[in-house]
Parts: C-alpha cells; sequence; structure tokens
C-alpha cells in the first residue's frame, strides 16, 4: 500500500502561544492578554492564537489518514523549536516531505518514519513537521493492517498487548479553582497543573504557591470521594529557581517543606528551576533528586524545560536527572521517538509521561493515547485545551475505547489457541 497524493489543511491549536520570557520578566495580565512588548523571536505579541496544519495521505485505495503539525504553548523557550508559522512549514511539506511520502511503504511504519525524516541538507526537519507527519503514517499502518494505532506500537517495538490504563494528569490553566472542583469531581488520577508561570501567582518567596497546595490537598478531601486519592502536580515553570535561588540543596529544602504541608500525598513537582543549559540542567536537577531521595520524601521532581528531544531525553534518564520526564510530543518530533523515549525511561528506572501541550489537537491527542498505552507510560496528559472537561473527555474515552479492543484481541487470541 502506497501514498499516491498529500493534502494540506491549516487548522487552529486548542490554546495559545504564549510568550515564556516576556511573562518570566513581569508581563502584566489584562483579562485574557498579556500587556508588554515580545521578547521570544516570531511573536508579535505576547499571546498568540495557536495554529496547526493538518497532513492527509491519500492512499491507493483512495481512504485518507490525518496527522496535525504545531508548536507547544510555551514555543522558542527552552531550547525548543520557534513559534509554528503554517505557511513555513507549508512549503517545507510541500518542498521536501511530500515527495518522500509518495516513495515509502506504508506498511512499514519505522522504516517509513526513517525515510521520511532524514535531514534536508544538513538541517534536521521541524519537530513540529515530524509529529504531524508521523501521526498519520502510523494511521495509515493501522488501517492497513486491520488494528490499532497501539498494536503497530506493540508489534514495531516487539512489546506484548498492554493491559494496564495509563493515569491521566490534567491542567487546570488560570481558572485554578473552577478547574481543580472539575477535576476533584471527575476522580482524575494526577491534579492540577495549576499554571504558576509569574511571580504573582508564586508569590514572596513562594509563599502564594505553597497556599494554593494546601488548598487542592483540603479542597481534595473536602468534596472527593472517600476512595480518592489523587497524585498532586504542579508546573511552576522554573520559579523556585527565580526566587528562592539557584542552590540545589536550598530547592530540594523548599520542596520538602511543600511536602510536609500535605502528607499523605505524592507531590510532582515540575520545572522548579531553569539553569540555562541542558547540561547544567540534568547536573544540577540529579542533585536534587538525590536529595530528596535520601530524605525519603514523597516529593518528586519532573523535568521539561531544556529535557525536549529524544537525545535530551536519554541524558535525563541515564543520569537520573529527574524522577518523572515529560515527553513533550510536538517537542519530541516523531512520535515513534516517543514511543523510543517512553521505553528509555523504563529502561532507567525513571517514570515516564507522555505530556505535550495545551496547543495541540483531538487528533493528536488520540495518537498520543496510543503510545502511552502501548508502551505503558506512568502518566499521559489530558489535551487539547486548557478546560479540563473536554481533555478529559477525549483522551480518557480514547483510552477505555482503545483498551476494550484490545481487550478482544486478546480474548479471541485465547480462543484460537
Amino acid at each position: 500500500m502506497q501514498i499516491k497524493d498529500v493534502l494540506l489543511a491549516p487548522g487552529n491549536g486548542a490554546f495559545f502561544y504564549d510568550d515564556q520570557a516576556a511573562i518570566r520578566s513581569g508581563a502584566t495580565q489584562d483579562g485574557f492578554i498579556y500587556i508588554g512588548e515580545p521578547i521570544t523571536p516570531r511573536f508579535t505579541s505576547l499571546r498568540v492564537p495557536a495554529s496547526s496544519l493538518s497532513v492527509g495521505l491519500v492512499l491507493t485505495d483512495d481512504t485518507v489518514v490525518w496527522g496535525d503539525m504545531m508548536g507547544v504553548q510555551y514555543s522558542g523557550a527552552g531550547g525548543r523549536d520557534p513559534l509554528f508559522e503554517t505557511a513555513e512549514i507549508s512549503d517545507l511539506t510541500w518542498r521536501v516531505v511530500a515527495p518522500r511520502l509518495l516513495d515509502v511503504d506504508v506498511s512499514l511504519y519505522l522504516d517509513a518514519c526513517t525515510r521520511v525524516f532524514e535531514p534536508f541538507g544538513k538541517e534536521r526537519l521541524p519537530l513540529a513537521l515530524k509529529y504531524g507527519v508521523s501521526q498519520a503514517l502510523l494511521r495509515a499502518a493501522a488501517y492497513l493492517q486491520r488494528a490499532t494505532m497501539a498494536q503497530v506500537i506493540c508489534a514495531e517495538f516487539d512489546l506484548p498487548l498492554p493491559t494496564r490504563r495509563v493515569p491521566i494528569y490534567c491542567q487546570s490553566g488560570d481558572a485554578r479553582e473552577i478547574n481543580v472542583d472539575k477535576m476533584i469531581l471527575k476522580a482524575v488520577d494526577v491534579l492540577p497543573h495549576g499554571l504558576i508561570n509569574s511571580r504573582q501567582k508564586f508569590g514572596a518567596d513562594g509563599q502564594t504557591f505553597v497556599e494554593f497546595v494546601k488548598w487542592v490537598a483540603t479542597r481534595t478531601r473536602e468534596i472527593g470521594r472517600p476512595e480518592y486519592h489523587p497524585v498532586l502536580h504542579f508546573d511552576v515553570y522554573g520559579w523556585i529557581g527565580q526566587e528562592i535561588g539557584l542552590d540545589p540543596q536550598l530547592i530540594a529544602d523548599f520542596i520538602c517543606k511543600i511536602a510536609d504541608t500535605v502528607p499523605g500525598f505524592t507531590l510532582n513537582i515540575e520545572s522548579p528551576a531553569d539553569f540555562g543549559s541542558t547540561q547544567a540542567q540534568i547536573e544540577n536537577y540529579a542533585k536534587i533528586v538525590s536529595i530528596l531521595d535520601n530524605r525519603t520524601s514523597n516529593a518528586r521532581i519532573v523535568v521539561d524545560e531544556r529535557c525536549n528531544t529524544l537525545e535530551d531525553i536519554r541524558l535525563f534518564a541515564e543520569a537520573k536527572g529527574a524522577h518523572l520526564v515529560q515527553i513533550k510530543t510536538p517537542d519530541v518530533g516523531s512520535i515513534a521517538d516517543t514511543a523510543r523515549a517512553v521505553l528509555i525511561c523504563k529502561a532507567n528506572n525513571v517514570g515516564a509521561y507522555v505530556g505535550g501541550s495545551c496547543t495541540e489537537t483531538d487528533l493528536s491527542a488520540k495518537a498520543s493515547v496510543h503510545v502511552s498505552v502501548a508502551t505503558q507510560a506512568d502518566m499521559m496528559l489530558a489535551k487539547p485545551g486548557m478546560g479540563v472537561d473536554e481533555g478529559f473527555s477525549i483522551v480518557g474515552n480514547e483510552q477505555n475505547r482503545l483498551l476494550a479492543m484490545l481487550n478482544r484481541c486478546r480474548a479471541q487470541t485465547e480462543n484460537v489457541s
């Protein structure tokens, strides 16, 4: 089965692209917008509606399978690719990628990805482009094999059919209190993200943040079911380092102090500090991890910034530079590399969190579910968007449908044997 044509369709991401550098520098919020001058290249304002680009592969029987390309919310920050520009990506897809797609066997998923994503000249292809095209190739392989995308991943990586559901993590956006209540009522596995991305939200010496952590734990006990006991996960966008300083000991002390305020809960702290480079991030995060482990703290460090590509993830995992690695799918590129990233984390006894961004689409979110379940990641992000209900529904329902199909396949195999 080959591809006989390629389609492109511009679209919307489910949230906005934000200039993280400008926000960190003190940009003020006015309603939903930020006031100030852009700092990060390509941004014309501090908050830009997220765009996407769908790529459709027309197969020889005229079936069309799709994948979606887009950037992440904080594009251009922390070593990431620059802001996604539809016209630029569209041009590169037509000139370079489309001719390659017409010359591959879509039944051989990993081989097709390797051939299509070869460097162009001396430059690698944009990771957002690889992300969308790899989704479409995965759907094509699944269609041809009359299988789920998860089964294709299992076959390509020699993995057993999964049986366990993957815990789902929701993010609140700025509507923190309302969305925390939604998460608790829906018994989300991991919550609430919190979007602690400014000095105002973190507070002097972190006191505003500490009070918010305590409130989430209290609220969970107040309105959650008696047996409900989620993991508490907060993304602080480097603000512990910004306010407390970049000494790993001081950062670890602060995190332990927070963990002590919510006894009985596992506490995930994502992006506690930004040390300026991947190597510095690895070395200092490893020190923080070691201190927390020696204290048998119930806090865990999650890395995001400076850990973008598959090679970055390998370096962090091998150095134990985090308890949990966010595999930020559009930043990793090919969704086959997301699968590889999970397996690298597991081989190094480091947690694998298949994340991504609120800027994604329903199609990219569903593909991420199949990879997460196939590789048995430790948790996955409810996406796209910041509204809780939509992302949780898209990801949760896709996982449940997938597990039902896999259970049927397993039962049929057992009956035959």
